[in-house]
């Protein structure tokens, strides 16, 4: 009898999806789904109800916007949470990684940065803003804090569309460890617009600190991912 009662509580647009996402497995990537009049038809409920469904589906990627309809995604790209670059992590997945400069500048190094570098607050830094692409879609906004000091070569002879972590690698600093945190957020309008998307999305908010062989800072980094175009994976050992 519990049973039977707590599944006749279950919200209607929980059991709509469990039928949209039924007919994603009979479709392949680029699949356009049926319109949301057929689907309320073929479920029996109301257009919103179909509505909610389908929204829960694109945040989380499972499906995306073509035109006026909606079409099956490819899946997630999986970018291993690792001391590689994002043009490693992008490759080895088989998606063709690219970046889109936004922003290169010295600033000022506010009091978290500062702290992150072993700096003093004020003391310049750069500043480096990227979109990060995938097979030519946007999916995340970099930003990269580096000492100037010991970065300021970077400006002579780095091409800012190409991975960073290969040209401080050329140069002999190498990342040895680094720290990370990763959290759930909103877009701000500006993000938001960057990356082409709403500020409804959930996005996935990474910091990172890296360091090299002798403990010195080398970068601070906000990454911010759009939640439905990208998931991470660690292997964790005891």
């Amino acid at each position: 009898m519990e049973t039977t009662e707590v599944a006749g509580r279950v919200p209607k647009s929980y059991r709509v999806r469990v039928e949209l996402e039924s007919l994603l497995g009979e479709l392949s990537e680029g699949d356009p789904l049926p319109s949301e009049r057929d689907l309320a038809l073929r479920c029996g409920v109301a257009r919103e109800t179909v509505r909610q469904a389908i929204r829960e589906l694109l945040v989380e990627g499972r499906i995306r916007r073509q035109g006026r309809g909606t079409v099956v995604s490819r899946p997630k790209m999986v970018q291993p949470m690792s001391l590689r670059s994002y043009t490693e992590g992008a490759l080895k997945y088989g998606r063709t990684p690219g970046r889109l400069l936004v922003d290169w500048a010295d600033i000022p190094a506010d009091p978290d940065t500062a702290r992150e570098l072993g700096l003093e607050p004020g003391t310049p830094v750069m500043h480096l803003e990227r979109i990060l692409l995938a097979d030519g879609e946007r999916i995340g906004l970099e930003s990269t804090f580096m000492p100037l000091d010991r970065f300021a070569w970077l400006y002579e002879s780095y091409n800012p569309e190409t991975s960073l972590y290969a040209a401080t690698r050329a140069k002999g600093i190498w990342y040895a460890a680094a720290t990370e945190r990763v959290e759930t957020v909103l877009a701000s309008p500006r993000e938001a617009a960057l990356l082409e998307c709403t500020t409804a999305l959930p996005m996935l908010l990474l910091h990172r600190r890296s360091v090299d062989a002798e403990n010195i800072p080398i970068e601070r980094v906000r990454s911010l991912y759009r939640g439905d175009r990208i998931a991470f994976q660690a292997t964790l050992r005891d």
